[in-house]
């Protein structure tokens, strides 16, 4: 049997999640006390026919029973079964705002009020948090796309091999909360500011031979690359099969780009699984336009 385990902060979409592993088939229980999770499990290997995987959320509600969250995660490792933690997670203004959108209480919150609540639970959540095998930020993901992550992620629970997830994003917009390594691209020229690259991206061979030509870049990359797989075995060790590693500009379109899109073929060529995603790179188009468009 397998066992998924989702938490994290109330309003970065557990239910959701949680309904997108039903309909992948998996059997789901929602808000499961952690005092229950081994009967769960034990219910689950003794029916007929046997479960053979499951999810469950488990998340700050568990204050609600005076328990701690040290207290939570040690119900999560007693656990003999294969499972994993998924923690869902998001920028706190963007929790505060789906709370004030819907009007619902926060559960932590002084009589439900939303500030309190995302601060209290942010502290409360911390050691699953430290326990989880891979965090997700959902701040920019929209309801209609939640089956479609669920099914990428999920298989990649199953692994044994690492499977590195190589981003791109636009500081201006916010580091990624779900990032295992951030790397700051902005010591690099900006392509923005040259008038023949500025609508151009880092997809585009003039911007990553503008940015990779530059000194000191490749000496990063090379660098970078170096450690990475140094520690990809130390992660391993941990039960860490998901590694993220975001570069940064300012604005998610040129550098960071370029230089994501270089280390993933780099890594690629040392026999690592490598997906990408580049996070700002449309936002950062529409932005530019929409900027250049008011100036004339």
């Amino acid at each position: 049997m397998y066992l998924l385990i989702v938490t994290g902060m109330s309003g970065a979409g557990k239910s959701l999640a949680l309904k997108s592993a039903e309909e992948l088939g998996f059997f789901c229980v929602d808000n499961l006390p952690s005092p229950m999770l081994s009967e769960f499990v034990q219910m689950c290997e003794n029916a007929v026919p046997k479960v053979e995987k499951a999810a469950v959320t488990i998340d700050s509600r568990e204050s609600l029973l005076s328990r701690n969250s040290r207290s939570v995660a040690e119900e999560i490792r007693k656990l003999s079964i294969p499972h994993d933690v998924l923690f869902l997670d998001a920028r706190k203004d963007v929790l505060r705002r789906r709370y004030n959108e819907t009007r619902r209480r926060h559960p932590l919150g002084v009589a439900g009020e939303a500030e309190s609540g995302v601060e209290s639970e942010h502290k409360y959540l911390g050691e699953l948090r430290d326990l989880a095998t891979r965090v997700i930020d959902t701040s920019d993901i929209p309801a209609r796309k939640f089956p479609l992550l669920m099914e990428k992620i999920l298989p990649e629970f199953s692994k044994n091999e690492m499977s590195l997830i190589v981003s791109s994003f636009g500081y201006k917009r916010g580091v990624p909360i779900d990032a295992d390594f951030v790397i700051d691209m902005r010591f690099a020229d900006n392509p923005f500011y040259y008038e023949a690259l500025r609508p151009l991206s880092g997809l585009d061979r003039e911007v990553f031979d503008f940015v990779m030509d530059q000194p000191f870049v490749v000496e990063y990359l090379d660098d970078l690359q170096k450690n990475i797989l140094h520690m990809i075995p130390l992660f391993e060790s941990q039960d860490k099969h998901i590694l993220r590693v975001c570069f940064g500009c300012t604005g998610g379109r040129h550098r960071s780009v370029a230089a994501a899109e270089a280390f993933a073929d780099r890594m690629r060529k040392a026999g690592q699984a490598v997906r990408i995603f580049h996070r700002d790179l449309v936002r950062e188009e529409e932005d530019i336009l929409s900027r250049f468009e008011k100036e004339s």
